[in-house]
């Protein structure tokens, strides 16, 4: 975390919070480059295996992949191009078949 220069509480830097969030919390180790994929079955096994394989997870492996992937749709906003969104949406999709919950 980055302090303030005014010498108060400790803060994170505009943009620095949700990369603190993938790296430090108890959710997944991901594949490098997962959500640069454009297969919505590739991200969605990428997830899958990534759930599977994490040992710093606290949920099952289903909640865990599809909250990951909702947390990356999410805090990419507006900013993310229609065309990858509705990859993204699918990879959603896929993920409940690989899980087997579609």
């Amino acid at each position: 975390m980055a302090k303030a220069k005014s010498g108060g509480s400790a803060k994170l830097s505009p943009g620095k919070w949700s990369a603190a969030v993938r790296q430090n919390s108890d959710a997944l180790d991901l594949e490098r480059g997962v959500f640069a994929k454009n297969s919505p079955s590739a991200i969605a096994r990428s997830l899958k295996r990534s759930a599977e394989r994490s040992s710093r997870r606290k949920a099952e492996p289903f909640r865990s992949a599809m909250s990951m992937l909702t947390f990356y749709i999410n805090r990419a906003g507006r900013k993310l191009p229609r065309s990858k969104l509705r990859v993204l949406e699918r990879a959603k999709s896929e993920l409940r078949k690989a899980f087997g919950r579609d």
